[in-house]
């Protein structure tokens, strides 16, 4: 008889009470010690069969402090195609090693407790290691978390009071190769669309720009900087203002892909003969209507090479942290032809 509930998972109690023998007996069959009488054992995996039961092998690791072959994910808005491709990335190399991906999603408009409670929160769930890509703030409170065992990488940004691994863009030098192709094609009125500068990458971003624009001779200019922008509307509106100027931009840089998105659709409206530059390529970006000028690289090995640094974490390395940065490349694309003033 199906000792089950309707809707409920069978248990080791309703395997036990099925083939007529107690729980402790049960556990033996199902992790194959060899001790159990073979008529019993087979009782038994007749009722494992005909209640569907599979061991919760999770509980099992945790009770006898085995790894439990789940690492964690820290991340930010999963619609973002940045962050997707980071987290397919993370995937393959875990399957490829037979561990499961345990994914938390946070948001740049939470504060750094409430990210510190997620990533807890995984540590609770007692994950072999975790990649955290950081909103930025004081992460200190992880060290015991770290000193006792369990590794982290960080991704995207480096917290400088922890002794952690951390995978990094080349923020600094793509921005900088970025506006030095503008410049060899005759920029020097470049518009900047930027983030919030105290976070980790746009800062570096922002430095790159000013360093070539330096190196060119090229004077900053109050009107054609407006940073503190997060999404496409804001930064269309912004680039509408910068293109309305007497003297409007021939080029706009965009510290990333969604503010890219905004300014695009501001050129495009108007029909002006504006180069958009910006940080990150994206999916269709050959089918955009205006001249672009991008900063590539590839997402989801970024995303591999973090999970490649936590598992050798994980298995045993105790070299020190290490920054690996993954460089970048510049593409020219879009269904214009680059426009030069």
């Amino acid at each position: 008889m199906d000792t089950t509930r309707e809707g409920r998972r069978p248990t080791l109690h309703d395997v036990a009470a099925l083939a007529g023998v107690s729980i402790k007996t049960v556990s033996r069959v199902v992790n194959e010690v060899s001790t159990v009488d073979e008529g019993i054992a087979s009782r038994v995996r007749e009722a494992v069969a005909q209640l569907g039961y599979r061991p919760n092998q999770l509980a099992s690791r945790l009770r006898s402090g085995a790894p439990t072959a789940t690492i964690g994910l820290v991340l930010k808005d999963i619609s973002n195609e940045f962050y997707s491709s980071i987290t397919l990335g993370v995937a393959s190399a875990a399957r490829a090693r037979s561990t499961q991906l345990i994914t938390a999603a946070s948001d740049e408009d939470i504060d750094s407790a409430e990210e510190l409670d997620l990533i807890f929160d995984l540590c609770r769930r007692r994950v072999d290691g975790m990649i955290v890509i950081p909103r930025g703030g004081d992460y200190s409170a992880l060290r015991p978390e770290i000193e006792m065992g369990t590794p982290m990488v960080f991704l995207d940004r480096h917290p400088e009071e922890l002794a952690v691994d951390s995978v990094l863009l080349d923020n600094a030098g793509g921005s900088r190769a970025a506006i030095d192709r503008l410049i060899e094609q005759g920029h020097r009125r470049i518009g900047l669309i930027f983030h919030e500068l105290e976070l980790e990458p746009i800062g570096e971003r922002l430095r790159g720009v000013r360093d070539a624009l330096d190196d060119a001779g090229v004077a900053d200019d109050p009107e054609l900087l407006v940073t503190g922008l997060r999404d496409p509307q804001s930064a269309r509106e912004a680039a509408a203002r910068m293109l309305d100027l007497d003297d409007p931009p021939t080029a706009i840089f965009c510290a990333y892909n969604r503010l890219t998105e905004g300014v695009v659709t501001a050129v495009w409206e108007r029909g002006a003969p504006t180069v958009v530059a910006g940080f990150d390529d994206f999916r269709f970006s050959a089918l955009v209507p205006v001249p672009l000028v991008l900063v590539a690289y590839d997402a989801q090995r970024y995303g591999r090479t973090a999970a490649d640094v936590l598992f050798d974490r994980i298995g045993g390395d105790r070299s020190p942290a290490r920054r690996i940065v993954v460089p970048t490349t510049i593409v020219e694309t879009g269904l214009r032809a680059t426009v030069r003033p």
